[in-house]
């Protein structure tokens, strides 16, 4: 089992940055996938970026280029490194994890079996 810890939101102003964190406790920290999901007032969770325990990384496309994910397995933690952040960004930010991905369903919330309690980012124009 994992627990998982997330921080670094906050309040940004369109076009800035955050990076994000989420750490986990636990053992085996390098046999788990690591993703990123975010959910807005009235929406569903969505999938943002994901990490697999080889360190492949994928991306909702409405984040390429501007989003980062990666991982440090000595440090038991993974980032979401986010740039030219829009107003579109904002939302509560959630860290899931798992051992078995099926990666034909890795943007879905049932594929992730365990979650932080999120963080806010708040995107001001």
């Amino acid at each position: 089992q994992v627990q998982l810890v997330e921080s670094g939101g906050g309040l940004v102003q369109a076009g800035g940055s955050l990076r994000l964190s989420c750490a986990a406790s636990g053992r085996s920290f390098s046999n788990y996938n690591m993703g990123w999901f975010r959910q807005a007032p009235g929406k569903e969770r969505e999938f943002v970026a994901a990490v697999t325990w080889a360190a492949v990384t994928y991306y909702t496309d409405s984040v390429k280029g501007r989003i980062t994910i990666s991982r440090d397995n000595a440090k038991n933690t993974i980032y979401l490194e986010m740039n030219s952040l829009n107003l579109e960004d904002a939302a509560v930010y959630y860290c899931a994890a798992t051992t078995q991905l099926n990666l034909a369903w890795k943007t879905s919330v049932g594929a992730w079996r365990y979650w932080g309690q999120g963080t806010q980012v708040t995107v001001s124009s």
